[in-house]
């Protein structure tokens, strides 16, 4: 299982915390309820399952999704390296039949082929839309979701109270005109937009809606105070944005497993305003795979395929200045193992999609599954640093200069940009 994200400010060290470590006390993390963070995060209720987006503001027009999959997802399993001589018999029953059989893989252009699931996904590597980067993982070596989850959201060597995308955006002054606010979904905002850049909250209608007062009677009961009353005012002028300009879309309930797929829809929509905001995060759960893995994958496997066309959709012509970056904790184990399924790894597969991304092909070295090769024995060596890759969009797609690049990914002054990752 995967635990509730944890509040560093609140826990107060901001450090990883070790495996096998105590849990949280509580529920999942909240917000800070201050400057920094619009407090919509109040609307609970409008959660929506295993789905959630954050918005924030960038300069010029290009724009940037993050796609955060929570669990561990198995790249070998989403991006199966067929032509390697010993995949098929360390995978065994999840290792998918080749290209042009039947149920089998969408071919790569050889060597590697896309899970059939992820049919959406291959159309836009087809159209030179996606890129994807297998052997990939970031500066950690754990196999702890606490912990793995906690420094790719921070981009540091530990848990700060911030996230590498909102440091990298805090400097940049809010476009004229634009909503200076972002919006988020539900309370659990992610790590990786918490920080100085505002960031508020949006979710089509959940499961149950707070009385038409609520919010009013709680901005008039903090009103006086210097430090929420604000927050909570801004807030309630962000989610008014929100609403107006999804119209009755905001009140839709989502079908049951289509609430990632209603969330891009709607941030497409969102992005795609002219004074909206600029940068998302999706989150995404349901990859922590031990047993039973060929079935559970085939849910949150369509349900990213379906969002990532949903959002593509929605965006419609500012689909070609939009780049999607889609990233994991980490992989999974290279054998199977006793139930079926795969246990926590090192090497993964990360996606860059959409209309700005130079796509049409495998990216990264691939470092072979002999196991000679394998890492500690057991897991896809990494080749690849996640970080590299954020780093080449923040500067060749945001065009963020180099001190904000660096303010994101502290103490990483060795990992360099990866150029060519977008269309110039």
């Amino acid at each position: 299982m995967v635990r509730p994200r944890r509040d560093a400010e609140a826990a107060g060290a901001g450090q990883a915390r070790g495996a096998g470590g105590p849990g949280p006390a509580g529920g999942a993390h909240l917000p800070a309820l201050g400057r920094r963070a619009a407090l919509l995060g109040l609307s609970a209720a409008l959660a929506l399952p295993q789905a959630r987006v954050a918005f924030a503001q960038a300069p010029g027009d290009a724009r940037l999704v993050v796609v955060l999959l929570r669990g561990g997802m198995d790249g070998l399993h989403a991006v199966q390296p067929y032509g390697d001589a010993a995949f098929a018999g360390l995978r065994g029953p999840l290792a998918l039949p080749q290209p042009g059989q039947e149920g089998g893989l969408l071919d790569l252009g050889g060597h590697f082929g896309l899970h059939p699931r992820l049919a959406a996904l291959h159309a836009m590597f087809g159209a030179g839309e996606a890129t994807i980067v297998h052997a990939v993982a970031g500066h950690w070596r754990t196999r702890s979701h606490f912990d793995a989850q906690d420094l790719l959201e921070s981009g540091a060597d530990q848990r700060l109270s911030s996230g590498w995308l909102n440091r990298a955006l805090a400097a940049i002054p809010a476009r004229q005109g634009a909503q200076p606010a972002g919006l988020s979904v539900g309370t659990d905002m992610p790590l990786l937009m918490r920080g100085a850049t505002p960031v508020g909250n949006f979710a089509p209608r959940g499961s149950a809606t707070p009385p038409p007062d609520l919010f009013a009677r709680v901005a008039e009961l903090n009103a006086a105070d210097p430090v929420t009353g604000p927050a909570i005012a801004e807030g309630l002028r962000v989610r008014g944005y929100a609403t107006g300009t999804l119209g009755e879309d905001a009140a839709i309930r989502p079908a049951q497993g289509g609430a990632f797929r209603a969330l891009a829809l709607a941030a497409g929509r969102l992005l795609s305003q002219p004074d909206g905001p600029r940068v998302a995060a999706f989150e995404l759960s349901g990859w922590d795979t031990h047993a039973q893995q060929a079935n559970r994958l085939n849910a949150p496997l369509s349900q990213l395929d379906e969002g990532l066309a949903a959002l593509k959709e929605s965006l419609g012509t500012h689909w070609r200045r939009t780049a999607v970056l889609v990233v994991t904790e980490f992989g999974r184990t290279v054998r199977v193992n006793g139930t079926a399924g795969t246990d926590h790894g090192t090497g993964g597969v990360a996606f860059l999609v959409g209309g700005a991304v130079a796509g049409g092909r495998v990216a990264g070295t691939w470092p072979g599954l002999a196991e000679a090769q394998l890492f500690q024995g057991r897991d896809l060596a990494p080749t690849s640093d996640l970080r590299s890759l954020a780093k080449g969009l923040l500067r060749d797609h945001l065009r963020l200069p180099g001190p904000a690049v660096a303010r994101a990914f502290p103490g990483s002054e060795a990992v360099a940009p990866q150029g060519g990752l977008v269309r110039v």
